[in-house]
């Protein structure tokens, strides 16, 4: 399985860990991923991603993953958000001409 953020893309990163006698060696960085249940509310069911910590505070604070998605750039997301991003931005049309007709 990737280590790779869902949402913002985020993954693994390399740099050095340092010893006290200043020698350099290779390492890792990995992102900080959990498996979370988002709620759509638009879909009107849940799903679940493998996000990073940041990602679920950036869906927190855009006021949801619907919104979050609709935001998102297309290019950083996965796959699956995207698909996701498709039936949202799809629900959202098919929702949008009732709500003016009213």
């Amino acid at each position: 399985m990737s280590r790779r953020c869902e949402l913002t893309a985020k993954g693994p990163q390399v740099g050095h860990k340092v010893s006290h006698s200043n020698i350099k060696t290779k390492r890792r960085f990995l992102p900080n991923l959990c498996n979370v249940t988002f709620i759509s509310d638009a879909l009107g069911r849940n799903v679940r991603l493998r996000v990073s910590t940041n990602a679920i505070k950036s869906v927190d604070h855009n006021g949801g993953l619907d919104a979050y998605l609709l935001k998102a750039n297309a290019a950083a997301l996965s796959p699956r958000a995207l698909e996701l991003k498709r039936q949202i931005e799809k629900k959202a049309a098919e929702t949008a001409p009732t709500a003016k007709a009213s």
